[in-house]
């Protein structure tokens, strides 16, 4: 059974700093990509950062220069290191996990909340 445990959300002002955690734990099947998205209120889950197994990143344009994602592939956990953070980085941030011929996994969601 594939199980992700997502942590590090909260309440920061603006120019801020967050640092999600996502361990995955997924049997005998291999990471391909993790992942990190976000939904704000009213509007559609939207990729904030992936990185897969080699390392090749992704961001979105909005996220750039600020947000570092990084994984640990002995542990299947990745991490995104949010610095500069804006109001409108408000949002639930999910995980996600693409396996080898097992398909995708999401986590239960993290609240992250910037004040102005």
């Amino acid at each position: 059974q594939v199980q992700l445990v997502e942590s590090g959300g909260g309440l920061v002002q603006a120019g801020g700093s967050l640092r999600l955690s996502c361990a995955a734990s997924v049997g005998i099947f291999r990471v391909k990509s993790m992942g990190w998205y976000r939904q704000a209120p009213g509007k559609q889950r939207e990729l904030v950062a992936a990185i897969t197994s080699g390392g090749n990143t992704n961001y979105a344009d909005s996220v750039k220069g600020r947000f570092t994602i990084s994984r640990d592939n002995a542990k299947n956990t990745v991490y995104l290191q949010m610095n500069s953070l804006k109001p409108e980085d408000t949002a639930v941030y999910y995980c996600n996990v693409e396996l080898q011929w097992a398909g995708g996994y999401w986590g239960q969601g993290t609240q992250v909340t910037v004040s102005s």
